[in-house]
């Protein structure tokens, strides 16, 4: 492989607002990609087009499968309409070699699409993202259960194909979290072109409050803790409201802010009524920017109450500026994040909320995981970094 390639991406399956992790890997390595040299072709609808360009993603060059009249159908008829445009874009493209094409994400918009590019240009090496295993429905911490369990059965049974595609055809394998690598590993594919991704966060906004003399105390920030995510049964949501009920036990006036949007909104509004925290919790929407840094400023803890998950970005957002998370102990986040954010047994609500209120009660214990967490994140987590890493692995000889 030349030092500077083609490297096209297909985010057909983008949706925004709110990025998912796919999303945030694609953007910043294609921003950085792109300042290093190579040229980046991105493969996107026009919702897609829209949340580039919103997270300033310029440099590259935009190639648009129009699909946007078809969301008046409803979702299931603009999901499968995205799939057959991309696929027939793929048919006729031909690629420039050598070339990279990168699949963002398993959804088959990006990864069908993808796979018949690298069929149609054999000589191309494919990178498929693959962030997230759909839980198997009769998993017991799959997040799919009662009247969502059938979302979860189509969801699993829709992922299968691509795997199979996937772990037969790629030539490199994205990941996020180290369990999931041996699922990639073939006769063909060792576990050199099975790259553990898991993310990166831009510190220099963070860096430069943090060295300031404008940092609001702890004592007087006006969120005890903040929430930042999809609201989508993965990301226990709907759980966090049980333990922030639990917090106001003990803590009456203490104040959330979960920043996101997503499929439970109605549900979490519904749950906040129902245990009278309405002056409790905010709900602000989607934020970016400026807009959520100024929570970030006034938050003192993160808290990532994900119950299946392959790893999590958006409370590394929040740890660069120095708050300390709390999470349940999956098994993804053992790697994600080692320190900086303390960990309870999943399912165990009560537990979780005591250590909300100890790190709210013991500056000590806080000051020291508030360090663990901006050290992590300065020292592992640094998006410049993650992206010359990846672009180092993509570009060496292991992919060929």
């Amino acid at each position: 492989m030349s030092k500077t390639s083609a490297i096209n991406i297909i985010a057909n399956a983008a949706l925004g607002p709110l990025l998912s992790g796919g999303d945030n890997i694609f953007i910043e390595c294609a921003r950085r990609w792109a300042q290093m040299g190579h040229k980046i072709n991105i493969f996107v609808w026009e919702e897609g087009l829209e949340m580039c360009r919103k997270n300033h993603l310029t440099g590259v060059n935009y190639i648009i499968w129009k699909a946007a009249r078809f969301k008046r159908a409803g979702f299931p008829i603009l999901y499968f309409s995205r799939v057959i445009i991309g696929c027939m874009k793929s048919l006729r493209c031909n690629l420039k070699l050598p070339a990279i094409i990168y699949s963002s994400s398993d959804f088959w918009p990006d990864s069908i699409p993808a796979f018949i590019m690298k069929i149609k240009n054999k000589q191309a090496r494919w990178i498929a993202g693959f962030y997230l295993f759909a839980p198997k429905p009769w998993q017991e911490d799959s997040p799919y259960k009662g009247k969502r369990w059938i979302i979860g059965l189509f969801y699993w049974l829709m992922q299968l194909p691509v795997y199979w595609i996937v772990k037969k055809f790629a030539d490199m394998v994205f990941v996020t979290s180290e369990p999931d690598v041996e699922k990639f590993v073939t006769e063909k594919r060792d576990r050199n072109k099975i790259i553990v991704i898991r993310g990166g966060v831009d510190i220099y906004p963070s860096e430069k409050y943090l060295n300031s003399n404008k940092i609001i105390p702890v004592e007087e920030r006006k969120y005890d803790a903040v929430f930042i995510g999809r609201f989508h049964p993965q990301k226990g949501v709907l759980e966090l409201i049980d333990i922030w009920n639990l917090v106001c036990e003990r803590k009456p006036a203490a104040k959330l802010a979960m920043i996101g949007s997503g499929p439970l909104e109605n549900e979490i509004r519904q749950r906040i009524e129902r245990s009278d925290l309405e002056r409790n919790i905010d709900l602000l929407g989607f934020k970016d920017g400026e807009e959520k840094y100024k929570i970030f400023k006034q938050g003192k803890i993160v808290i990532h109450p994900a119950i299946y998950d392959s790893g999590g970005m958006a409370a590394a957002e929040a740890m660069a500026w120095g708050i300390p998370g709390v999470g349940f102990d999956l098994e993804a986040l053992k790697t994600y994040y080692p320190r900086g954010m303390v960990k309870v047994a999943q399912g165990d609500y009560k537990k979780f909320a005591k250590e909300i209120i100890e790190l709210l009660e013991n500056k000590g214990y806080y000051l020291k995981v508030s360090d663990e967490a901006r050290d992590l994140i300065i020292k592992e987590w640094d998006w410049d970094k993650r992206a010359k890493f990846i672009s180092n692995k993509i570009l060496s000889k292991t992919i060929n």
